[in-house]
């Protein structure tokens, strides 16, 4: 026990050191007084339209988790699902030390509804399979449309066609329960990820651009995948480095890219940090305080 505690603090402080690391990097790039001008000037509807856009991807992102929930037998409603999958975004951006959201998720569903923590880990992993899958067939879509990146239309119809196959093959045939409802999971994934498109669109309005959208919304789900892996907290600083050197590459506005990054962190972060309602409220899922207090010591 006293491992893990060294462990996650060891977790901790390289993650906050990754994070500060590609925040310098960005810094050298950038100049933070021009970010903060052009997000004193942009327009605040659309700045709401993109949080609504976000909110609505993680609506159906909790949605898609517990349809892999019911693939495995465990039955539970959209709206208590809901709340642990806010909860949970909670942990994993302001509590990245220690237990994780996935984690909590799992602790909470094993005890409250007696589930084999190894088939609750099942479906989260396929839930985020599912995401990854979904960002790999937008990111294709794109490449058609960036003739820059110089790569034959064919190649990604191709790659995601023969991915596509081999990954629902797998999965039938090793993880039954999880692909009897393959294209609803995989249809909500898809609609995930565009509403987050949807989202850095709107994004792209309110900063007044009037420009060529799709490298942009390219670098954006290419960053999303680096944000996928947990080296930074959050996402911080890997998005805005890999919007600083793609924009270097296809020659795009490095403000504009940045400001962008930085915007979507903070609606993410604005949606996440609702999640510490039930960390003050845990009887909303069905714990009380002193049972929450617990299971995160015991998973520490």
């Amino acid at each position: 026990m006293e491992k893990k505690k060294i462990w996650n603090i060891v977790k901790l402080l390289l993650k906050i050191s990754i994070t500060g690391l590609s925040l310098y990097l960005v810094s050298k790039k950038v100049e933070f007084n021009d970010l903060k001008d052009a997000f004193s000037k942009s327009n605040p509807l659309f700045l709401f339209f993109a949080f609504i856009a976000f909110v609505i991807s993680q609506i159906i992102s909790s949605s898609r988790l517990n349809t892999f929930f019911k693939g495995m037998g465990l039955k539970i409603s959209e709206v208590f699902n809901f709340k642990i999958y806010l909860l949970g975004m909670f942990y994993n951006l302001f509590l990245p030390g220690g237990i994780g959201g996935d984690g909590y998720k799992i602790f909470l569903l094993r005890k409250k509804f007696e589930i084999k923590g190894r088939r609750l880990f099942q479906a989260i992993f396929f839930d985020r399979l599912s995401g990854l899958w979904a960002l790999g067939l937008i990111i294709s879509a794109l490449v058609i449309f960036i003739p820059h990146l110089g790569i034959p239309n064919w190649i990604p119809v191709l790659v995601v066609t023969l991915g596509t196959v081999a990954y629902y093959a797998v999965m039938r045939k090793f993880f039954k329960d999880y692909s009897h409802n393959f294209i609803i999971t995989h249809t909500k994934a898809l609609l995930v990820q565009s509403m987050q498109v949807v989202s850095v669109i709107l994004l792209l309005f309110a900063l007044n651009f009037d420009g060529k959208f799709s490298p942009y919304l390219f670098m954006f789900l290419v960053s999303s995948l680096v944000a996928i892996f947990p080296f930074t907290v959050g996402g911080l600083g890997a998005r805005e480095l890999v919007f600083v050197y793609g924009a270097q590459y296809f020659e795009m506005d490095q403000h504009l890219a940045v400001i962008i990054s930085l915007l979507f962190y903070c609606i993410s972060a604005l949606l996440s940090f609702s999640g510490i309602y039930f960390v003050f409220h845990p009887r909303e899922i069905g714990v009380n305080k002193i049972e929450l207090k617990q299971d995160i010591e015991i998973e520490k």
